[in-house]
């Protein structure tokens, strides 16, 4: 059934139903040109696809990023930007790029109202970044090249500062100094500092060789030396000519070194010639070696004939012994060299003689015997041999009686005054004398007799050699008038000497009696 509805008062209209909410608008479309251009002006680092989207937010954080990579990076250094900085930084970027895409595929761009334009500007805007890496990696180049600069000043300044000092003191700074070279050379040879290294090693090369400008050779042989070593440690086309630069200057000091040395009786120049010989065996400086030395000797030969003869004598056998050393380092003056040694030692050997006189002079009596006794046993057929003999006796006289020693023996024999010396004696008994007439003679041990009791010698009865029935070894010597002093030793040692000073007078006969006491040695009467 159907009808109208009744109110109390008649049929009613019904109402007509409200509208229905209008539903939301359908999305734009997606525009993959729009999200690229949004990337694109994003990954400028400076939030402008952001700003097209009207996302102040997002585009203050781009900012911050680029802001807090700036205030990393800048002012630029050697160094570079940190790695990790870089790192988040490009991270950022491509998660506002990424973003940025999202958001812009279907949202419309504030302006410009074209997608096309939007990335047209991106892509012209990628330049902003690029150029700022450019202008980066520029300052970065810079502040390296600073940097380098920097280190070789440093270099500079330690060799400045042992151009002031001892060698031993500056080497540790001179050798940092070269291996900042070395560094600046090999792993930076593009560098306007590595350019430069080869003027500063000139400057190292003069300074650390200065010594040898100065003529001081001996100093400068250590540190030429060392500047031999640094063509092992640097590349060659950075040292040129350096490279032998030290040589020829060493050659020199060793040769004045040693020749100085050799001339004031120093004891290395057998070493400093030894070195030259070895490392430049064919220089001129090593040609001379070997006359230097032949007129060293020539030079001590003469000294022997001197004021101080034993000192050229030892200053001979000093040669002799250096030059024998010095000869087994060259070949080719080897030859030579052993004969300047064989005529040093033969001429040490002669100096001898002369060497003892002036012991003897000097009052060296024990030393002049000694001196002596050794020249005439090595040289039998000497002319000097018997005066040296003679010396000898003398000197032996002289350490028991000084004054025997006053006067220089002669070769002079036999006399008018005879003197005979018995042996009371029980041990074989060397008679020494000297005085116008120098000689010795042995008495063998008188048998039967005995060492004296030493109080016994105190009697004023007390007379040696005084038993007629006894037959004493003696022997009779002529002498000349004047005073001659005796001295008796026993042959064993075992006794002390005894001495007697015996002023002899013409046409009287002398008797001197050797004889022993117990605990006190050798006497004479």
């Amino acid at each position: 059934m159907s009808g109208y509805p009744y109110g109390p008062s008649g049929p009613q209209s019904v109402p007509p139903l409200p509208p229905m909410p209008p539903g939301r608008p359908a999305p734009p479309p997606a525009d993959g040109l729009r999200a690229a251009a949004v990337a694109l002006l994003n990954l400028s680092g400076l939030g402008l696809g952001y700003a097209l989207l009207r996302r102040p937010l997002a585009m203050a954080a781009c900012w911050a990023a680029t802001a807090v990579l700036l205030l990393v990076a800048l002012p630029a250094d050697a160094d570079g930007v940190p790695g990790a900085a870089v790192v988040l930084y490009a991270s950022a970027l491509v998660a506002a790029a990424v973003h940025g895409a999202f958001a812009g595929l279907r949202t419309p761009l504030a302006r410009p109202p074209r997608a096309s334009v939007a990335l047209l500007l991106g892509v012209v805007l990628l330049a902003v970044p690029a150029s700022g890496v450019v202008l980066y990696d520029g300052a970065r180049d810079e502040a390296v090249q600073r940097m380098l600069l920097d280190r070789l000043e440093t270099a500079d300044r330690l060799v400045r500062a042992g151009g002031t000092q001892p060698f031993t003191t500056a080497e540790p700074g001179y050798r940092q100094a070269l291996a900042a070279y070395r560094e600046l050379s090999a792993d930076h040879p593009g560098s306007r500092a590595a350019r430069q290294v080869p003027g500063r090693l000139r400057t190292y090369y003069t300074t650390i060789g200065a010594p040898y400008d100065r003529k001081d050779y001996c100093a400068a042989i250590e540190p030429l030396t060392y500047l031999r070593t640094v063509p092992g440690t640097m590349p060659a086309k950075s040292l040129g000519t350096l490279a032998t630069w030290p040589d020829d200057r060493l050659a020199t000091s060793l040769y004045e070194c040693a020749a100085n040395e050799l001339s004031g009786g120093g004891a290395s120049w057998a070493d400093r010639f030894g070195d030259l010989l070895a490392a430049f065996p064919g220089s001129a400086q090593a040609a001379r070696v070997e006359p230097a030395v032949r007129a060293a000797v020539g030079r001590a030969e003469q000294d022997v004939r001197g004021t101080d003869p034993c000192a050229a004598v030892e200053r001979l056998r000093g040669l002799g012994t250096r030059i024998t050393d010095l000869s087994d380092r060259s070949a080719s003056t080897r030859d030579a060299l052993v004969r300047d040694a064989r005529r040093a030692a033969g001429s040490a050997d002669a100096g001898a003689y002369p060497c003892g006189v002036d012991q003897y002079k000097d009052g060296d009596f024990a030393t002049a015997q000694k001196t002596m006794e050794d020249f005439a046993a090595r040289h039998p057929h000497d002319r000097n041999r018997a005066l040296a003999q003679k010396i000898a006796i003398a000197a032996e006289v002289a350490q028991t009686l000084p004054e025997a020693g006053k006067r220089l023996p002669t070769t002079a024999g036999g006399g008018s005054v005879s003197v005979t010396v018995k042996n009371d004696s029980p041990e074989d008994i060397r008679v020494l004398y000297t005085g116008p007439v120098t000689g010795s003679f042995t008495l063998k041990a008188c048998g039967g007799c005995t060492a004296y009791a030493w109080g016994s010698t105190l009697d004023p009865a007390f007379k040696p050699c005084g038993d007629s029935g006894r037959n004493y070894p003696q022997r009779t010597v002529q002498l000349p008038p004047g005073t001659t002093w005796f001295v008796h030793k026993s042959v064993a040692g075992s006794t002390s000497a005894g001495s007697d000073t015996a002023k002899l007078s013409p046409d009287y006969i002398y008797t001197e009696c050797a004889y022993t006491t117990q605990g006190i040695g050798a006497t004479t009467s």
